[in-house]
């Protein structure tokens, strides 16, 4: 065998085996899981932090290790080529396509990306030194790469990208959504994690009481009268109006008022007094979302707006406990009322109030009715029909049933709901 035919095979080795190391890297910074090396890269570790920030940039990254491997794979595949066809002429050709297909899908391929799945952050932490190399030094021509593969897309209306926050946040949701159907994770606990996550999207005029479902107090009735209707409200806070349910001129708190009348003064001997004690009122608009009403709320050290729409108008009210609800689900007192919402019955249909938001309906019995037209199940059957239903009209949303039990003139006051797959009960509400 001369010296030629064995730096030939030398060659066809080596290439066989940057052919191994980029697929198993590229599936180790795949698979590694990116909080784990974030955890281990501020204890200090400098291979953990080198492959974070590899995964930060995912197309750099790809882009040079998919480049690299391209090349070495069709540089062994030449090299067998030349070096069969030396010895069996035409015939080389075929043999050397099967024999480098073989040695490529074996060991540069199934192998090494096995191990990688295996052990991805062990695989990720030794490549990333070398991988960081590669990346820079073929950054000009990975990004001239980049920037065709975006023209061509761009071209077939492929080029846009969710926003990475968004993409992200999705990510998140599916891993829970995995998490619990593996029975990884409880379900109240992905609700939960799931509540977080929204708290960007959901809107307060999808979880506020309404104003036809506030208490509030007239501001200009006898002390007497304005006293006990704070004291036999159920909440804390109650907004006070003066000559018009929209005018509302403060929020008084309870606690306030029995510290006044409880003063060494009396304090609180006429309505007039009494309106006095009560907060200005906080206004916010329908559309903020629950995550910058939470921040409001913290920065001001309040607890309680009123939610207005376009025109000014009040539409009601949302408070501290409503966005903690949406998290950690409904949190009642002995002094709440009875919360309307969803009673399953023998025959595995579920009575559901108008009033029921379709969030908890998602959340109370696992499926995913549509949000972006309507916050309660009354305004969802609404919408479909356009016009308020009769009782007996059904409406089918995404293969589940709603049947009109009650209504108003106003609107749907009851409903039945039929599912399609078997729901958890919900929780007793009384």
């Amino acid at each position: 065998m001369t010296s030629a035919i064995v730096f030939t095979l030398a060659a066809i080795l080596a290439l066989l085996l940057l052919s191994a190391f980029f697929s198993g890297s590229e599936t180790g910074l795949t698979a590694a899981s990116r909080p784990r090396l974030l955890r281990r890269a501020e204890q200090g570790e400098r291979r953990a932090l080198l492959a974070s920030r590899l995964m930060e940039r995912r197309e750099p990254l790809i882009g040079a290790i998919l480049l690299g491997n391209n090349t070495v794979n069709i540089l062994a595949s030449a090299l067998a080529t030349s070096l069969a066809i030396g010895h069996f002429g035409e015939a080389g050709v075929a043999y050397a396509t099967v024999a480098v297909t073989a040695l490529v899908f074996v060991f540069a391929e199934v192998l090494p990306k096995t191990y990688a799945i295996r052990h991805a952050d062990r695989t990720a932490l030794m490549a990333a030194p070398a991988l960081r190399v590669l990346v820079a030094a073929l950054a000009p021509m990975t990004r001239a790469v980049h920037g065709l593969a975006d023209l061509i897309l761009s071209a077939f209306g492929g080029g846009a990208a969710h926003p990475r926050a968004q993409a992200a946040a999705e990510e998140l949701r599916g891993m829970l959504d995995l998490q619990a159907r593996a029975g990884l994770m409880r379900e109240n606990y992905r609700d939960m994690l799931r509540g977080i996550l929204d708290l960007s999207d959901v809107e307060v005029g999808e979880i506020m009481t309404h104003r036809r479902n506030m208490v509030t107090a007239n501001a200009d009735l006898p002390a007497a009268e304005l006293i006990a209707a704070v004291l036999e409200s159920p909440f804390t806070r109650v907004p006070l109006w003066r000559g018009d349910p929209d005018n509302v001129v403060g929020v008084l708190h309870a606690k306030t008022l029995l510290r006044a009348l409880h003063g060494p003064d009396g304090g609180a001997d006429d309505s007039a007094a009494i309106a006095a004690l009560a907060a200005p009122p906080s206004f916010v608009p329908e559309t903020t979302s629950l995550a910058e009403q939470l921040a409001a709320f913290r920065a001001r050290r309040e607890h309680a707006a009123l939610v207005v729409d376009e025109y000014g108008a009040l539409q009601g009210l949302v408070t501290l406990e409503d966005i903690l609800e949406e998290i950690v689900g409904d949190i009642g007192d002995e002094y709440d009322p009875p919360a309307s919402g969803i009673r399953r019955q023998p025959d595995g249909s579920f009575l559901v109030d108008g009033s029921a938001t379709i969030r908890d309906l998602n959340r109370a019995l696992d499926i995913r009715l549509p949000d972006d037209e309507a916050a309660t199940a009354a305004g969802l059957v609404l919408d479909l029909a356009e016009a308020i239903p009769e009782v007996g009209a059904a409406f089918d949303v995404d293969g589940h049933l709603f049947e009109v039990l009650e209504r108003e003139k106003s609107g749907v006051t009851r409903l039945r709901l039929r599912l399609t797959r078997r729901a958890a009960p919900p929780a007793e509400d009384g």
